[in-house]
């Protein structure tokens, strides 16, 4: 026999925002408080070519490898996972970006 939900699923989905989730005292705020990569970009700019498929952008990647030596975080695989599961990694806009269209 086929079962019917018969009730709505909306209970399993939920929206929230990330800057209430995040506790005050939290280090990733501590990080990004003092954390400026503004010189990044034109640092690294003449360094990618025109052409070509777009790379990762240079700042995030640098935002996730501080994070993952702050938090101990041995391997890119594991920081990655833990950027994924762990919403306060994802606290500082560029990551919370990144991983929502993931």
């Amino acid at each position: 026999m086929m079962g019917r939900l018969e009730r709505d699923q909306e209970q399993l989905f939920y929206s929230f925002c990330l800057e209430e989730v995040v506790p005050d005292d939290h280090q990733v705020r501590a990080i990004s408080a003092v954390l400026d990569l503004s010189w990044v970009y034109g640092e690294l700019s003449p360094h990618y070519p025109a052409l070509g498929r777009p790379s990762i952008d240079p700042v995030l990647m640098i935002r996730m490898l501080i994070l993952g030596y702050a938090f101990g975080l041995r391997s890119e695989r594991l920081l990655c996972r833990e950027v994924r599961v762990n919403l306060a990694y994802r606290w500082p806009r560029s990551l919370a970006s990144r991983f929502e269209r993931s």
